[in-house]
């Protein structure tokens, strides 16, 4: 039977799924971590349940690769490396070259890397996997499915800054947006749910994780989104700020003697958000319990996590002309219900009116009350299945 490999490259670390085609069943899944650092461990885990786990020394991506393709085989998912039939690689940043999903040569490569400056901590390792994988398993296609290419459907009236236009034409300085992946699973999902064609669905869509974005969804297409330029801006988010005042860096650079610009982008990514307002901990778990314990800046935390996700979600509904569904997903918006449920709440001057036994279980469902205005769900995101799927349609894979 046929293999897809999915693959999701970090700066130090490597996840990876392996699919049955056509079933699309899972066979194998795991990941290798602190790539390059003390440490490193590589994991594998089975469709029966088992798993295998080794700390080894992983100096870098290509040797994680090769572990892989050494497991696959020791541990009898594969009897030969023939059976891998093609390969998808999640990429950050398509800029404006990669509206779609594209299969991969050395020019396109190259075009991946040339990108770096969009998602400097992402498109050089997503870039360096496929190269890997390119000597590594000479032949077999490969496919780079592209976080910003859902979002080619916006229009300049959300894409574009108000900066001189000069920018966007010699360096096209815009919003690309991310999650596309996701939001691309999900929204089609959502659609299959509600048995309704998505093509006419007014729909947001909460990806709440580490990472998190607000996008709607009109027409079946990206209406707007709201990461930008990069996935520092929008919502509060673990560590990242959002969107934020510019002079307010100039003015803390100035105060802390800040001369490199990238040592405040490093804060405004690693150190800001959750993180940054609680004086704690990123993980919203964490934050939810000392909270609840009386916490000031944790409930500080979680009061601006909510409120700034609301903003985007009411200015959506304005923009759009009302709403069909809402929709929950990655890991805070799949599995916190408190969370969804302080969003909702906050949404009922719009009609919206959570179920709060639904709410209360998590999983794949509709989560709204009956009057509710709008439907709301929970959708468990499956970037790696969208992944798989286009790398059997642009390698044209058979049975």
């Amino acid at each position: 039977m046929k293999k897809i490999l999915a693959i999701n490259s970090g700066s130090s670390s490597f996840k990876y799924k392996l699919f049955n085609y056509p079933s699309e069943e899972v066979v194998a899944q795991g990941q290798a971590q602190r790539i390059g650092l003390a440490g490193a461990t590589f994991s594998l885990k089975l469709a029966d349940g088992s798993k295998y786990e080794s700390e080894i020394k992983i100096p870098d991506h290509k040797t994680a690769i090769q572990l892989l393709l050494t497991w696959l085989p020791k541990y009898n998912v594969i009897n030969d490396l023939k059976e891998i039939a093609g390969i998808g690689h999640r990429v950050v940043a398509g800029g404006e070259i990669f509206s779609e999903s594209a299969l991969i040569d050395k020019e396109k490569l190259q075009q991946i890397y040339d990108l770096s400056d969009y998602a400097p901590l992402h498109n050089p390792y997503e870039a360096d996997g496929i190269r890997d994988f390119m000597q590594l398993l000479p032949g077999v296609p490969q496919v780079a499915v592209f976080d910003t290419s859902f979002h080619h459907t916006l229009d300049p009236v959300h894409y574009l800054y108000s900066l001189p236009y000069k920018y966007y034409e010699k360096y096209r300085a815009r919003k690309y947006g991310a999650h596309g992946t996701s939001v691309r699973y999900v929204s089609h999902r959502a659609a299959e749910l509600l048995n309704k064609p998505l093509n006419e669905l007014k729909m947001i869509v909460c990806h709440l994780g580490n990472g998190a974005s607000i996008t709607a969804i009109k027409d079946g297409k990206s209406y707007d989104t709201s990461m930008g330029f990069s996935p520092v801006a929008g919502i509060t988010m673990s560590t990242r700020s959002g969107d934020i005042d510019p002079s307010v860096l100039q003015y803390v650079m100035k105060k802390e003697n800040i001369s490199d610009f990238n040592k405040m982008i490093n804060i405004l990514n690693n150190k800001s958000g959750i993180l940054g307002i609680s004086d704690y901990s990123p993980d919203m778990r964490d934050i939810r319990k000392k909270a609840a314990a009386g916490d000031v800046k944790a409930k500080l935390a979680k009061d601006i996590f909510v409120n700034r996700i609301i903003k985007y979600i009411g200015s959506y509904y304005v923009d759009m002309g009302g709403l069909d569904a809402l929709v929950f997903t990655a890991g805070i918006g799949e599995n916190e219900s408190l969370y969804r449920q302080a969003i909702v709440d906050k949404l009922s001057v719009l009609g919206l009116k959570i179920d709060e036994k639904a709410n209360s279980v998590n999983g794949e469902k509709v989560i709204s009350a009956v009057d509710s205005k709008a439907k709301i769900l929970i959708i468990p995101t499956n970037e790696e299945l969208v992944i798989a799927r286009d790398v059997v349609r642009l390698a044209q894979i058979n049975k």
